[in-house]
């Protein structure tokens, strides 16, 4: 098989190891062989986006505009392949692969329009006599190291304001999704995409990362926690601009006046939707004791139900773990719930396929308190613990007694309570009757405490951490 190169100043170019991509739903299935990058190839990578930062800086904002639709209209008229892909190397099913492609393509339409219309301001100063001027310039050269789970969407989210705004990259993209990466810079190159302004490094570990700290002027995050601290800190040092997306533990309330439906629907497909496999997945059910029982009862009636396989399987809702280890990771979760006293209500189990690969039983946990590990710490797979409380005032507690604060959700037909708790739960997301996963792309994302730090992601409000501003007071 062929090796695939990185994409490094406007060349493909191949690396001395490789990194190899498997289907994890079938271990067998090679999808397909990719250069690994050292940590030479990487300040490679850095010196060619620095030669391109000035020329792109002054770049028309038509030209940015007019590449990122380019750039969007292949990614959208390759639906079904890029798709299929997606399934095939990160597990998603069809639908929810072909969904986060459109995703990719609407984000790249978004910022081509955003490249022509984001600017500054024009105020009279409080003096007389004096004008002030406020510009907006690119940030410069900016690192990004995106994960697994949204292999498309999330470098496209990063790349697309970085480009519309002025700015030159590197992205080093998970070692589990190369593949995804190496046909998105297929695609920029095949759109025009000026030599060294984006770069693509596929690599494996903590080398590849340190590399990716230096002599950038901003580096963009998506990850665990435990990285991200670990990227706050390097770049404290440096004094450069960190942007992190990382975990969460998201709780989803159902009070006692929930319609049972909806809350079960979004219970259903917050927690265990993508494999569980998603950020803002409700992993705490936080259930008002007047509902308690029809709702326990009820989702694990409709959890029964789900299929899980292969997710190329029209049939399959629920597709497999990304790999081995994380697969092993959630099975110790179920073990340490277990041995904690919470009860397996559905679930718990790994599922023999037709194929050796990486399936879990979507599982629930009843009878769980909030102290518990498996309600503090972020599993991420399709596992959720129900938490019963006595009513709203407990359930806005427990919500808040987190760590974490991405997303939240509420199911209630009060529209007290929904209001309360919009504007009282410490989460930079939330939902009313609706999943806690599932999101806009023209609107700001990210988390409070330990899910986010710094500027916002997505939307105009992206143009935060990609442009700084300049000052210029002018006498007439």
């Amino acid at each position: 098989m062929t090796q695939k190169a990185n994409y490094i100043d406007g060349d493909w170019v191949n690396g001395n190891a490789t990194i190899t991509s498997l289907n994890p739903a079938d271990p067998q299935d090679v999808i397909g062989i990719y250069a690994s990058a050292d940590e030479a190839q990487m300040r490679q990578a850095i010196a060619a986006a620095r030669a391109a930062a000035p020329g792109w800086e002054r770049s028309a904002t038509q030209v940015r505009s007019d590449l990122l639709f380019r750039v969007a209209h292949e990614i959208l008229s390759r639906k079904e392949e890029l798709g299929a892909l997606i399934s095939r190397e990160a597990g998603k099913t069809t639908a929810d692969a072909q969904g986060e492609v459109v995703r990719a393509g609407q984000v790249f339409q978004f910022f081509a329009g955003e490249a022509v219309r984001y600017g500054g301001e024009s105020l009279p100063s409080v003096r007389p006599d004096i004008g002030v001027q406020i510009s907006r310039h690119p940030v410069g050269v900016v690192s990004m190291i995106t994960p697994w789970n949204f292999p498309i969407a999330i470098p496209a989210w990063k790349i697309a304001p970085a480009i519309a705004f002025g700015n030159t990259l590197v992205l080093k993209p998970s070692e589990y999704t190369p593949g995804v990466a190496w046909e998105l810079f297929a695609i920029l190159e095949r759109a025009g995409l000026p030599k060294g302004v984006a770069n693509l490094v596929n690599g494996e570990g903590a080398a590849a990362g340190r590399a990716l700290l230096e002599g950038v002027d901003a580096v963009s995050f998506t990850g665990s926690v435990a990285t991200g601290r670990k990227i706050a800190a390097a770049a404290s040092e440096r004094m450069i601009r960190v942007q992190l997306e990382m975990g969460g533990k998201n709780p989803l309330v159902v009070l006692d006046d929930a319609d049972l439906d909806v809350a079960v629907e979004c219970a259903l497909n917050g927690a265990f939707y993508s494999a569980g496999q998603r950020c803002t997945a409700s992993s705490r059910l936080i259930v008002a004791d007047g509902i308690h029982d029809r709702f326990v009862q009820a989702l694990t009636t409709r959890m029964r139900a789900l299929v899980v396989g292969d997710p190329r399987d029209s049939v399959t809702q629920i597709g497999p773990i990304i790999n081995a280890p994380q697969l092993e990771k959630i099975l110790g979760y179920i073990e340490i719930g277990r041995g904690e006293g919470a009860m397996v209500a559905e679930g718990g189990k790994r599922v023999v396929a037709a194929t050796a690969g990486n399936f879990v039983r979507p599982t629930l946990f009843t009878e769980s308190s909030n102290a518990m590990r498996i309600n503090r710490e972020e599993i991420f797979g399709p596992v959720a613990a129900v938490i019963r409380v006595s009513g709203y005032d407990e359930a806005l507690q427990v919500a808040n007694d987190t760590p974490f604060g991405l997303s939240s959700g509420i199911c209630t037909t009060s529209l007290k309570y929904a209001t309360h708790y919009r504007l009282n739960v410490r989460s930079g997301l939330t939902m009313v009757n609706l999943p806690t996963a599932g999101l806009d792309y023209h609107v700001p994302f990210g988390g409070v405490k330990a899910s986010s730090f710094g500027p916002r992601e997505q939307g105009r409000y992206a143009v935060d951490f990609y442009t700084s501003t300049k000052t210029a007071y002018i006498g007439y």
